[in-house]
């Protein structure tokens, strides 16, 4: 199988099913907080779709990554949470249902505001031609059929047949972890050669950028005086970025394979600091959750 298919076909039935899957396991009365709480809600989303990019300018700048990976790494920072930073959270025992309702907030936004930013991206590292062949609105579709769309169809899943959402949760798990492999899989063998030299340069970039955000997640929420389970999730909504919807713009779209393996290695290294955070939680007695961290 071609690098072109798995990257134009493989990886969009990918994020359709992760995003199907995730619609599957809503329900209404997770949404309760935007309605008790919006403006925890509405916090959270602030901090995914401006701090963030902030903090990925700055990272960039801090660590003069070249062009390439600079618009690499700024794709990223524009495309916050999705169904790991909901499982992270869950087993870091953060606010699952204000993940999942961040998640569900921001996957309504981001499909329309990530091609515009990643067009002021391009144009700022790579010249305004490069940014010119950026097709705005095609993009804006493709996301909204690729993510909002199987969101949809999920959560009506579960409404109307809650039964058969139990009985096939499992399966589709297992169909989108074989797609995600093959995407995986595909643009390794593109970037194989290169593939030590990216991760040299991005590795200490993508770390630091981790960490920096889910500790300005964590330290912004405490200066709000919200609880240590809402501050873990905002941490980690904010720290842990959606590398699969940022591998559609950077090698569906862009068809650039550099900039696909920045998402690849960010999707490998933002693990070990939402693992540290799990086994810190994991380790914490549980009564001093609502306290402190």
């Amino acid at each position: 199988m071609g690098n072109g298919i798995i990257i134009q076909v493989v990886l969009p039935l990918a994020l359709f099913t992760i995003m199907f899957g995730v619609g599957m396991s809503l329900k209404l009365s997770e949404f309760k907080l935007f309605w008790q709480q919006p403006s925890v809600v509405l916090f959270g989303v602030a901090l995914q779709l401006v701090l963030l990019p902030l903090l990925g300018l700055f990272v960039v700048y801090l660590f003069q990554l070249p062009a390439v990976l600079s618009v690499g790494i700024m794709v990223l920072t524009f495309a916050p949470g999705g169904a790991t930073s909901n499982m992270i959270t869950y087993l870091a025992r953060g606010d699952t249902a204000l993940s999942v309702c961040l998640t569900a907030v921001s996957g309504l936004i981001t499909p329309l505001t990530m091609p515009i930013l990643t067009v002021a991206a391009i144009s700022f590292w790579m010249g305004e031609k490069a940014a010119f062949d950026f097709p705005i609105i095609e993009t804006m579709l493709k996301l909204l059929v690729i993510s909002v769309l199987p969101a949809i169809l999920g959560a009506s899943v579960q409404h109307y047949w809650p039964s058969f959402c139990c009985k096939s949760e499992r399966y589709i798990k297992m169909l989108a972890c074989t797609f995600l492999i093959l995407v995986v899989v595909g643009i390794v063998k593109a970037n194989w050669d290169k593939l030590p030299d990216l991760t040299g340069q991005l590795g200490p970039a993508v770390l630091v950028l981790v960490s920096l955000a889910m500790l300005s997640g964590f330290m912004l929420a405490r200066k709000l005086r919200l609880n240590s389970e809402q501050g873990i999730t905002l941490a980690v909504e904010v720290g842990i970025q959606n590398a699969a919807t940022a591998l559609l713009i950077t090698g569906g779209i862009l068809q650039n394979s550099e900039m696909a393996a920045s998402a690849l290695i960010y999707g490998v290294l933002m693990n070990i600091p939402a693992f540290g955070l799990i086994a810190y939680r994991s380790f914490k007695p549980k009564t001093l959750y609502s306290d402190s961290i």
